[in-house]
């Protein structure tokens, strides 16, 4: 079946006012009213323009139609969407002055069969719909995912006006992160999304983590790394340093003869879960500067006293 523009049907633009809808009703329905109109088509028109009154003069009903009625256009095949039935129950509330139960396949369609049944009564019974749930990303420092924290996020989120347009508001959410999560992973917050329409329960609120770029530490799921710096002396004679992880500093044992980007695990050290990731150091071997004459002349005594060639095996 083809979408109807209801907005057209009465010559209204998406934007117009709740008491623009009733003016727009009452002047075409005494126009298209059969009793008056005598014209061939004036009850089909005056039965189409109250199915549409039925649906815009209601801000629930009609900020659901808006839900789709913003991406289609006049003409096209409707389909409502897969899980439009799950998410929406009504019962209708009539026509004030169209008589009838006839209503369109279209309206059917949107609103289930069924949902006409109250045409010509004056009764508001209700119109349900859930909340959309929604979606935000927040940063927070590597750190905080081996302590936890709590952030403050501010949201735009869509509500319906007291003349049923949709507008913007912003509102403030404390959030606390939990110890151990990982960038990419989603927390969700119940009841945190758009209110739903009636009785329908509000939607819920998806926080995606994501981890602020760090000087020193790089994230891999639940595992961390870093690149250290160390001398010549400490890969190859051996050493325990100190290393910065993001729970506090821990010693690490240099093994004797180690190679220049070489990895070494401190087990466990990673984000904490169960189980916990483990914190990879890859040696990034360094050589001090010759820029004084005391430097130069160790070098040039390495030199001497121990031969070696990094070339022996290129055969040149």
């Amino acid at each position: 079946m083809d979408f109807q523009d209801y907005y057209k049907t009465m010559g209204l633009d998406r934007d117009a006012t709740q008491d623009d809808i009733k003016r727009a009703y009452r002047k075409l329905a005494r126009k298209y009213h059969p009793d008056v109109n005598k014209r061939a088509d004036a009850e089909t028109r005056f039965k189409e323009l109250g199915e549409a009154y039925a649906v815009l003069k209601d801000p629930e009903k009609r900020a659901a139609y808006d839900q789709l009625g913003e991406n289609w256009q006049s003409g096209q095949e409707f389909r409502p969407p897969p899980d439009w039935g799950s998410g929406f129950e009504f019962s209708g509330s009539g026509f004030e002055d169209a008589g009838g139960e006839n209503h369109s396949d279209f309206f059917d369609a949107l609103f289930g069969r069924g949902a006409g049944a109250g045409f010509g009564s004056r009764s508001q019974r209700g119109f349900h719909a859930q909340g959309e749930d929604h979606r935000a990303k927040v940063l927070i420092d590597l750190p905080d995912a081996y302590s936890g924290a709590t952030r403050s996020i501010t949201l735009r989120t869509p509500e319906l006006d007291a003349t049923g347009h949709v507008v913007t508001k912003e509102r403030t959410l404390n959030v606390d992160i939990p110890k151990g999560v990982r960038e990419g992973q989603r927390i969700r917050l119940a009841g945190q999304g758009s209110a739903g329409l009636g009785d329908g329960r509000p939607g819920d609120l998806y926080l995606e983590i994501a981890f602020r770029p760090h000087r020193l530490y790089k994230a891999d799921g639940k595992d961390v790394h870093l690149e250290l710096p160390v001398t010549p002396w400490e890969a190859a004679l051996g050493a325990t340093v100190k290393v910065p992880t993001p729970a506090g500093a821990v010693d690490l044992k240099i093994p004797p003869g180690a190679r220049n980007l070489q990895r070494l695990r401190l087990k466990g050290r990673g984000i904490p879960s169960k189980p916990p990731g483990d914190f990879y150091v890859t040696l990034n071997l360094t050589l001090p500067p010759a820029d004084t004459e005391a430097a130069q002349a160790l070098y040039k005594k390495m030199q001497q006293d121990i031969p070696y060639n990094p070339r022996a095996n290129l055969e040149v």
